[in-house]
């Protein structure tokens, strides 16, 4: 078996007080060089990482997941680590997990290895909400439809990401928009997907998005908008199919 790459393992966080120290503490069981991007916390999160050793890059506001994700990719490129593992802070990816990522990346030729909460359906899953699992699935499905892929889920935070491939993707989507985005510029690019099972876990269904995402119709025309401009920027580059029956009045909400 191959030795084990230089892994960082890329957390964001927004107000993540309640989790930080437990989460932390298991993730850094497993060895690995941690970076925890504060995207602005409002709350005691940026007094919990300072006692965390860790590494910590801290926005100065609320600058969206996009944007952390995007951060999170360059300082793995500069530290000169081959892979990158990504996963939320609010309990709902599960530490334990890590070493089958580990696993799948020594095992598998693949760029991407995209965590799948639909992928095989664990009996201890969580039931999502509704609106959320039904965005998801008709995104997912329409990403296939035009990428010709086969993902079964499209909005998964947790996965790993080969930093030589993906760091030259051209990525601007500073929102929970970014899968649309990183989706279509992976395919362009040529990057070999995967996906891994992982557990379905909701400990706050109640939880926003914040803004005029939290009603779920605007949040679906953003997440389209966003697939559909990138589809037209990369083109040359997709399948013939991929940017058939556009929209072209189509627009999403504001970048900041």
């Amino acid at each position: 078996m191959s030795s084990t790459p230089k892994i960082l393992i890329g957390i964001p966080v927004y107000n993540e007080a309640a989790s930080v120290p437990a989460v932390l503490e298991a993730v850094r069981a497993h060895g690995h060089d941690i970076l925890v991007v504060d995207d602005g916390s409002t709350d005691e999160t940026p007094m919990l990482l300072a006692r965390q050793r860790v590494e910590v890059a801290r926005h100065a506001d609320n600058r969206g997941y996009g944007r952390s994700m995007q951060d999170m990719i360059r300082w793995a490129c500069c530290g000169s680590y081959e892979w990158l593992i990504t996963m939320d802070c609010d309990r709902q990816h599960e530490p334990e997990s890590i070493p089958d990522f580990v696993e799948a990346i020594i095992r598998d030729d693949s760029d991407v290895i995209s965590g799948s909460r639909y992928l095989h359906m664990h009996p201890e899953n969580d039931a999502p909400p509704i609106d959320r699992q039904t965005t998801n699935r008709e995104l997912t499905l329409e990403l296939n439809a035009r990428l010709d892929l086969s993902i079964t889920d499209a909005f998964c935070g947790f996965k790993a990401y080969r930093v030589r491939a993906c760091a030259p993707l051209e990525l601007d989507a500073d929102g929970y928009d970014f899968p649309m985005q990183f989706w279509v510029h992976a395919v362009a690019a040529g990057l070999r997907i995967t996906e891994l099972p992982v557990r379905l876990i909701y400990n706050d269904p109640n939880r926003t998005f914040g803004g005029p995402l939290d009603d779920v119709e605007v949040r679906r025309r953003h997440y389209e908008a966003t697939l559909h401009q990138a589809l037209r920027a990369c083109s040359e580059h997709l399948p013939a199919t991929a940017c058939a029956g556009l929209d072209p009045d189509a627009i999403g909400l504001t970048r900041e």
